[in-house]
C-alpha cells in the first residue's frame, strides 16, 4: 500500500493560539510531530496542511513540506483530505491517508507504523487510530476521549464523557483512513452526537464504518491548554 501522513496544523486555537508554532525546548511543536513522522516506515510522504504563512515557514526551516489549505475549512479531516485530493490530481494516488495529529508532540513513529499495519491485516476496517490504558484520574475529564473496544478490537463508541464501561481506553486521535473512506467522510454532515461530544469519529460509526482499535502503551499529550505545553516542556527538559 502507498501511505500519506498529512499534519493539520491551524494557527487559531481557542484555547491555545498560534500553538503549531509554541517552543517545545527550542523546536517548534509542528516540526516535532513532522520529525516523528518523518521516522515511520510505513508514510511514503508527510506534508503538514495549514492555513498561515508563519507555519509554512517553519515547516520549511525544518525542510518538511507544507501546502496552504483554505482557512474556511471546518476540520482536520477536511484538511487532510484536501491534500490527499491536490496530490491525486497531480497524479500522485495513495491507498492509505493518516491524520496525524498536530498536537502530539510525543507520539513515536512505531505507532503510526501500527495503525497502518492494523488497517493491512483486516480488510474490512475503513479506519483504524489508537488506544492507550486510561489513568483513573483522567476518566473525568472531558479534555481526554475514551474509546469503547470490543473484544475483536473494534471501537464500538467514543466519549469525552466519564465512562460507566470499567473497560474503556484513553483515545489517541491517529486516524488511517482507506481513502475511498476519507473521501466518504469528509462528504457526510456532521452527525448530531459529534456535534454535541465534538467528536469527528462519531460521525465514522453512525455511518457504521468499521473503526480497528489498536493497543499499545505510546506516549500521549495532546496540547490543549498552556498546562499541557508546560507539561510538554518539562517533558523534554527532562530528557
Amino acid at each position: 500500500m502507498r501511505v500519506l501522513g498529512v499534519i493539520p496544523a491551524r494557527y487559531a486555537s481557542t484555547r491555545l493560539p498560534g500553538k503549531a508554532l509554541a517552543d517545545i525546548g527550542g523546536v517548534p511543536l509542528v516540526v516535532r510531530v513532522l520529525r516523528n513522522a518523518g521516522s515511520a516506515a510505513v508514510l511514503e510522504r508527510v506534508v503538514v496542511a495549514t492555513d498561515d504563512r508563519r507555519i509554512m515557514e517553519a515547516v520549511a526551516r525544518a525542510a518538511g513540506e507544507a501546502r496552504m489549505t483554505p482557512p474556511e475549512l471546518p476540520s482536520g479531516s477536511d484538511r487532510v483530505a484536501r491534500i490527499a485530493d491536490e496530490l491525486e490530481n497531480e497524479g500522485e494516488r495513495f491507498d492509505v491517508v493518516v491524520n496525524l495529529q498536530g498536537d502530539e508532540p510525543f507520539l513515536p513513529p512505531q505507532a503510526v507504523d501500527a495503525a497502518v499495519e492494523a488497517l493491512a491485516r483486516d480488510p474490512k476496517a475503513d479506519v483504524a487510530t489508537l488506544v492507550v490504558p486510561l489513568a483513573e484520574e483522567a476518566r473525568a475529564r472531558p479534555e481526554v476521549v475514551k474509546a469503547l473496544v470490543d473484544r475483536e478490537g473494534i471501537a464500538v463508541d467514543f466519549t469525552r464523557r466519564d465512562p460507566a464501561d470499567g473497560q474503556a481506553e484513553r483515545h489517541l486521535g491517529l486516524y488511517a483512513y482507506r481513502r475511498e473512506y476519507l473521501a466518504r467522510f469528509v462528504g457526510l454532515p456532521p452527525s448530531p452526537r459529534e456535534t454535541a461530544e465534538r467528536l469527528e469519529q462519531l460521525r465514522a460509526l453512525e455511518d457504521g464504518a468499521r473503526i480497528r482499535a489498536v493497543r499499545g502503551n505510546w506516549p500521549g499529550l495532546g496540547i490543549d491548554t498552556p498546562a499541557d505545553l508546560e507539561e510538554a516542556r518539562r517533558r523534554v527538559a527532562a530528557n
